[in-house]
């Protein structure tokens, strides 16, 4: 039996906004109208909790309303003729409810709330987050998202797929956000790449 071939597709919030999920920086630097410094770094959970809970829970609710569309329908096709990889930059679940399995998100998950002691400490979660809701540790839970300024633990596994592709395919982004944007340059055994 033949192997298939890896396809490494990178994603970004442009496959998500034909969703209807609005982009992360709008044409203002603005997202739902809070600079990034004041709801997207853990300088801003320490300083107003309440207000970083609230603009995770509004993302939640708004994902919540939303289906994939036909560029994730499509990745899913992809399955029949290749081993297909996804690495997204999106903290939606879109990519796994169009039926899509191999999934590593960058920048965490919507869905998932954690410790804010350990973020290693993880919990599905749904429904909104609120000041009190304690992780098991009894840490006040934080949604389970990759802030401004924190490491991003997944992307050793994605250089690591990067590297293995035989071919990478980025779709809906400008691949312009660090370290996200270094991934690229990691596909040296890829025989073609779809930018």
């Amino acid at each position: 039996m033949l192997m298939k071939q890896k396809l490494v597709v990178i994603s970004g919030a442009g496959i998500s906004a034909e969703s209807g999920l609005k982009t992360f920086r709008d044409h203002d630097g603005l997202w739902e109208g809070h600079a990034v410094e004041e709801v997207a770094t853990y300088e801003a959970w320490e300083k107003n909790p309440a207000l970083v809970l609230d603009f995770y829970n509004q993302r939640r609710r708004q994902l919540s309303e939303v289906k994939p569309n036909e560029a994730h329908k499509i990745i899913v096709q992809l399955k029949d003729h290749f081993e297909v990889l996804i690495i997204t930059q999106n903290v939606d679940d879109l990519h796994e409810r169009a039926g899509s399995k191999n999934v590593i998100h960058l920048h965490g998950e919507l869905y998932k709330a954690c410790s804010e002691r350990n973020k290693d400490k993880v919990v599905e979660w749904k429904t909104n987050i609120n000041l009190g809701n304690k992780a098991e540790d009894d840490s006040q839970l934080r949604p389970f998202i990759v802030w401004f300024g924190e490491d991003v633990p997944m992307l050793d596994p994605a250089m690591d797929m990067v590297y293995d592709a035989d071919i990478l395919i980025v779709i809906g982004t400008s691949l312009k956000v660090y370290p996200a944007a270094n991934l690229i340059h990691f596909a040296y055994n890829a025989k073609k790449i779809y930018h």
